[in-house]
């Protein structure tokens, strides 16, 4: 290979480098994009709280328009009440305090009351206790979903009776 080739190669293997360290450098937030982000965070919040300072700057202009506009967004198929019960369900079965905590009190300040509380953590209970059941006496998946489907297509036949 000549010298010219070899030169052509190294300086587009030098340009591809560059192109790509330039993108990744592109796609790391910035510290202004950080701070306009503490600064959306405080406008909607009234604080930033301590586990948002606590995450990556460069990964909380991303974290915090998923929190904002999946959890906290009242735009979304879900509503805010049920995101919430959905999310504190979860919560109990992970387990963790701080979620449980949190996902408590968002459901009460969305309209739960403490009986829709209690039976969506009851609920997550009953999903565990069931699905410990089902893996644990290796119950055949196939067989499962027939049943499942039975049991619903006799319940739908039922409602239309009824009707």
């Amino acid at each position: 290979m000549n010298a010219s080739k070899l030169i052509s190669k190294a300086t587009l293997a030098i340009a591809v480098a560059g192109f790509f360290a330039g993108t990744a450098m592109a796609q790391t937030a910035t510290p202004s994009a950080a701070d306009a982000t503490y600064k959306d965070i405080e406008a909607t919040l009234g604080i930033v709280p301590g586990f948002l300072k606590a995450f990556p700057a460069s990964g909380i202009p991303g974290a915090w328009s998923e929190f904002k506009n999946l959890q906290l967004s009242d735009k979304t198929a879900l509503s805010p009440k049920v995101k919430q019960l959905m999310q504190l369900s979860v919560a109990a079965q992970i387990p963790c305090a701080y979620c449980v905590h949190f996902h408590t009190v968002a459901a009460k300040a969305n309209g739960a009351t403490d009986e829709e509380i209690k039976e969506a953590v009851a609920m997550s209970a009953m999903t565990r206790h069931w699905s410990t059941v089902l893996n644990g006496m290796s119950i055949d998946m196939a067989s499962f979903k027939r049943e499942v489907d039975t049991v619903m297509r006799i319940a739908s036949e039922r409602a239309a009776k009824s009707q």
